[in-house]
């Protein structure tokens, strides 16, 4: 898989200039930022008065806009270089949001075995690599909270999604063993699962992955056209927000309380519920 070339710290600190935090402050460090759930999840930190840093593979393709509480730092969660600098540039974390992950819909037969690769790298490892990253400090100062974004599909299985299922299936079993193991450093880990979100690029990104991997296999051509059309119709019904899913994600980063896993979203609550 090819890695994006990391920039130079002196380009980041040109472009993301130490954050403004009184001592009162905490930190997030967001990943997955251009876009999306990211890009809200950011947005909203910074209305509750935290500093941010959103990370993104590419910070130029950063919209958000400028704030003296956010930095914004290039960071490829399938990169063990890239994880290691992004880390360091960030300094203490108080708050890590895992939402950075690719999108995949096709038949086994259809996902060659680079793309599962792929997936799992995005999905998962990028996942255990951000939480080993930030995990040291969090225990030495016992304190600090681990936040996991997954997904509704793992509530019910759906056709087509066996691959992206398995990788957001594995991200929440993760977390839920990781908090047990965190729980006497007194750092929490929780799950967020999101919704059918179709204002967000998801779809679209998914769309892209499939046209690179081939398109579906002839045999299933029917049966994909027959369960993307059904997804189009529950996508005009209760769906998920970026703004549900900042809300739940910042729940589950300061509401010592919540649930382990916290369903973003009208349909991803309802499915949480048996619906």
């Amino acid at each position: 898989m090819r890695i994006p070339k990391l920039k130079d710290h002196s380009y980041l600190s040109a472009v993301t200039p130490h954050i403004t935090r009184t001592h009162a402050m905490k930190t997030v460090l967001i990943t997955g930022c251009s876009t999306g759930f990211g890009r809200e999840t950011a947005l909203y930190f910074l209305e509750q008065g935290w500093a941010v840093v959103a990370t993104m593979r590419d910070p130029a393709a950063s919209t958000l806009p400028a704030s003296k509480h956010l930095r914004v730092l290039p960071l490829d969660v399938t990169s063990a270089k890239s994880v290691a600098t992004a880390f360091e540039e960030a300094g203490e974390i108080d708050v890590l949001v895992n939402n950075a992950g690719i999108g995949w819909m096709n038949a086994i037969e259809g996902t060659p075995m680079d793309v599962v690769q792929r997936i799992f790298d995005a999905n998962l490892f990028g996942t255990i690599a951000t939480m080993q990253a930030v995990l040291p400090a969090m225990r030495e100062r016992r304190s600090g909270a681990i936040v996991n974004v997954s997904s509704s599909s793992t509530y019910k299985p759906l056709p087509l999604l066996s691959v992206y299922r398995a990788s957001k299936a594995a991200v929440t079993s993760l977390t839920e063993s990781a908090a047990l193991e965190l729980a006497p450093f007194n750092i929490r880990a929780r799950v967020v699962v999101p919704g059918m979100a179709p204002s967000t690029n998801f779809a679209a990104n998914a769309q892209e992955q499939i046209a690179k991997g081939g398109w579906f296999p002839e045999a299933y051509q029917d049966f994909a056209d027959q369960t993307i059309a059904a997804l189009h119709a529950a996508g005009s019904g209760e769906v998920t927000t970026a703004r549900d899913v900042a809300e739940a994600v910042f729940r589950a980063a300061t509401d010592t309380d919540c649930p382990m896993v916290i369903p973003a979203g009208t349909d991803a609550v309802a499915w949480a519920n048996g619906g």
